[in-house]
């Protein structure tokens, strides 16, 4: 097989617009200079990604998205799953981080999750493109077993179109590190967790999924419990469950922020709500 019939399966493709890319005038990631498997890309430097820590979720970002779930294109994010005799998707994304960051999450649960596909969702251009140039490193490094290949990143608003990415249960874990906290109550509507946003979220959850928060922010972790507890398809899990469970021991520490947190010797809240069964409408 030659080197242009493997590239697809070896590097992630480019998904997010070149034109996002403009001002990284200092970062090149050649492929091309990978010859042969002992060679190893560099992974990139955030010094060169350089963004405002937040953005507004309700400006017109110029974001392109589906129709509908059906008409999202996931073999450029995905490659490695995607069946060339029968042009289709092997797998579909069933975890997703919402506002992923610098790709903490995501890389520490690609090896605990073989057989998922995983989704980092972020707004911030520069971001994205870190998180994106990460992972092609890491595809590229670990092209002997195949490592990385079930995680990617995509730059959009999960506050205005999710359901277009994703179908009616089709997600298993949601998870929701360290987000935007709007300290002012006139920016509170911009909060990633409200009552509105939550019925989407319970759309695109499986009956059985998990929403995991975490925050270093008391007042918003007692908000996100308040909205998750008042809805009726959630309810919270206990202590007991999350010290049990694998994903919230890796959201602690596998975040960019949480280690932040850690270093300054901060407190971490963490809420996790199980997906309820939708009431029968008799």
């Amino acid at each position: 097989m030659s080197n242009k019939d493997t590239g697809s399966k070896r590097y992630a493709y480019r998904a997010n617009k070149e034109e996002n890319r403009k001002e990284l005038k200092h970062v090149k990631i050649d492929e091309s200079s990978v010859v042969n498997e002992n060679m190893k890309m560099d992974l990139p430097k955030k010094r060169f990604y350089r963004q405002r820590a937040h953005s507004n979720p309700f400006s017109d970002h110029q974001l392109e998205y589906p129709e509908k779930p059906a008409d999202m294109d996931w073999s450029k994010l995905y490659p490695y799953y995607y069946d060339e005799n029968t042009k289709e998707m092997t797998k579909k994304v069933t975890i997703t981080d919402i506002g992923c960051g610098f790709g903490g999450l995501l890389i520490d649960l690609s090896p605990e999750f073989p057989n998922d596909l995983i989704l980092g969702m972020e707004i911030r251009v520069q971001v994205t493109n870190y998180v994106e140039d990460r992972i092609i490193a890491l595809r590229t490094n670990n092209v002997e077993t195949k490592g990385y290949q079930n995680i990617n990143v995509l730059r959009g608003n999960a506050m205005k179109f999710l359901p277009n990415f994703f179908e009616k249960g089709q997600l298993s874990k949601m998870f929701f590190c360290f987000p935007d906290p709007h300290f002012k109550q006139r920016k509170h509507k911009a909060r990633i967790i409200t009552n509105t946003l939550l019925s989407e979220y319970a759309y695109v959850l499986k009956e059985g999924g998990i929403i995991y928060t975490i925050t270093d922010v008391e007042d918003l972790h007692i908000w996100m419990a308040k909205h998750l507890e008042e809805h009726p398809l959630f309810e919270r899990l206990d202590e007991t469950w999350e010290s049990n469970d694998k994903c919230v021991q890796i959201m602690r520490h596998a975040t960019e922020e949480g280690k932040k947190v850690e270093r300054k010797k901060g407190d971490k809240f963490v809420a996790c709500f199980k997906r309820l069964p939708t009431p029968e409408i008799i």
